[in-house]
């Protein structure tokens, strides 16, 4: 049942904030029950806090047994996620039993990381007591757990980068209690994600503070949470404007601490000469463009083409797929008005090449275009619009091509289509630079849950370009090594 309270440990929050009910984006109908905010991050803190030294010394194997029993216990919940899920974004049934099995992959995943203990990356040294000039110590290292992570769920993928996605499950596995902070959104899905992590919890008697979620409306509560000095990192999917300001207030603490943030990406393909005519290449964009109304972190807003015959088939194409494109409601009403916003600001930056008329919380792809000299000197062309927008970039060369690679912010992918080319190998070795995927001759929405899978990207796609967010590596974040020198017991 979802009671509209946090989980504090394993007991019910108070309440005592803010107080606001889900809305169902489709019909804008209120949904029940009412949800509460907490006053305070201090209990959830303290009750992880307090887990921290029981928790991090659990084995491996013990774990791994926790997190597949919360996948688990989320499989046993696919009705009720269906039917809520659905209510709270309007994604349809198919799309959301497709993500529940990506989320509960994603733990499984975690959990065969953990078990052999690889993730831990012990280096050892022996001693050399008769070295000269100088005695060489044994010396022992490997990577421990932070301590209490902070997970903000995002709002375009309920479950897979939510309450348990790849943020809290990589931080459950290297052994580091969560406090996750519900999306205003989609609370009831959020409630019952929570449920089910709190159901494992008990039946595999890890600590009570292992495992918390607060409700909140507003932007306060999570910055207590990021600013309290018990929390050692935070996991955050979400807007640009949202990573920023939890990474300058982990940053003015007393002790900073790393903030993991997916922030913002327009995610360039790059047609090279020739590349824009084939029918299943354009059909396999359009999917890729129009797949989730655009709502996805890899939807590829940046097309960058050559002018004459590369540009006319590539318009062409697009015009021919699109005009007849039907609208879908966005996920909630906060997303639907920076897509508007962002499309308004296109419409006076670039011109039409596929317009839809926008209706009231719903999108349709929308494409625009405008030559690279005007991309370049104009930096509001390269933000973000989140949702079904693209913008076309027009080149007159390939060096024009390499100018607008270079000029690009850091991006979670950059694709190239075409063949293998001198041209091509200069554009890969720009690109490698400003993404953390490349892709040779597809699309980037997918992102596959697996071992060299790099989900990051320069700044602003990521707050950190050295990481990822999805895969085995992701449990990196929340670890720092430790070295211990000497014969001492603990080695």
């Amino acid at each position: 049942m979802i009671t509209g309270y946090s989980w504090i440990g394993g007991r019910r929050g108070a309440g005592g904030g803010e107080s606001w009910q889900a809305r169902n984006p489709a019909t804008g109908d209120c949904l029940e029950p009412i949800f509460h905010s907490e006053q305070s991050v201090d209990a959830a803190v303290a009750c992880a806090d307090a887990a921290f030294s029981e928790y991090s010394a659990v084995s491996d194997a013990s774990r791994a047994v926790f997190l597949r029993t919360i996948a688990t216990h989320l499989r046993a919940a696919e009705v009720a996620l269906v039917e809520r899920v659905g209510l709270e974004t309007a994604l349809p049934p198919d799309r959301v039993r497709g993500e529940m099995a990506r989320t509960c992959h994603q733990l499984e995943l975690f959990a065969s990381a953990i078990e052999d203990g690889s993730w831990r990356q012990r280096s050892e040294d022996a001693a050399e007591p008769g070295r000269q000039p100088q005695p060489k110590p044994r010396l022992v290292s490997e990577r421990r757990p932070l301590g209490p992570v902070a997970v903000f769920c995002a709002s375009n993928f309920p479950l897979a980068y939510s309450v348990i996605g790849g943020d809290t499950a990589s931080a459950l596995a290297v052994g580091c209690p969560v406090v996750v902070m519900a999306h205003w959104a989609h609370p009831g899905t959020a409630g019952i994600v929570a449920q089910a992590v709190r159901a494992a919890v008990d039946e595999c008697g890890m600590p009570e503070g292992v495992f918390s979620m607060l409700y909140g409306r507003g932007n306060e509560l999570g910055g207590q949470l990021v600013a309290h000095p018990a929390i050692r990192a935070v996991g955050f999917t979400g807007s640009r404007r949202g990573g920023r300001a939890l990474m300058d207030i982990a940053a003015a603490r007393a002790e900073p601490i790393p903030v993991y943030a997916e922030m913002s990406a327009i995610n360039p393909i790059f047609f090279q000469r020739g590349a824009t005519g084939d029918d299943a290449m354009l059909d396999g964009l359009v999917a890729s463009l129009t797949g989730g109304i655009g709502q996805f972190c890899t939807n590829p807003g940046l097309l960058v083409c050559l002018a004459g015959r590369d540009e006319e088939a590539l318009t062409d194409g697009l015009r021919a797929r699109l005009k007849d494109a039907e609208p879908g409601v966005m996920l909630h009403r906060g997303i639907w008005e920076n897509y508007a916003e962002g499309v308004a600001r296109m419409e006076k930056l670039a011109r039409d090449v596929v317009r839809h008329p926008l209706s009231d919380g719903r999108g349709c792809q929308q494409v625009f275009a405008c030559d690279a000299e005007t991309f370049l000197a104009d930096k509001a062309l390269h933000e973000e619009v989140f949702g079904p927008s693209t913008l076309i970039v027009v080149c007159r060369d390939e060096d024009a091509m390499l100018a607008v690679a270079r000029g690009l912010e850091g991006q979670l992918t950059a694709s190239i289509h075409g063949e293998a080319t001198d041209f091509s190998r200069r554009l890969v070795a720009v690109l490698e630079t400003k993404a953390g995927r490349l892709v040779w001759n597809g699309f980037p929405t997918g992102v596959e849950v697996c071992a060299s899978m790099v989900h990051g990207g320069p700044y602003p796609a990521t707050s950190d370009g050295r990481s990822t967010a999805v895969g085995p590596y992701a449990m990196d974040r929340f670890t720092r090594r430790v070295c211990w020198q000497g014969e001492g017991w603990w080695i």
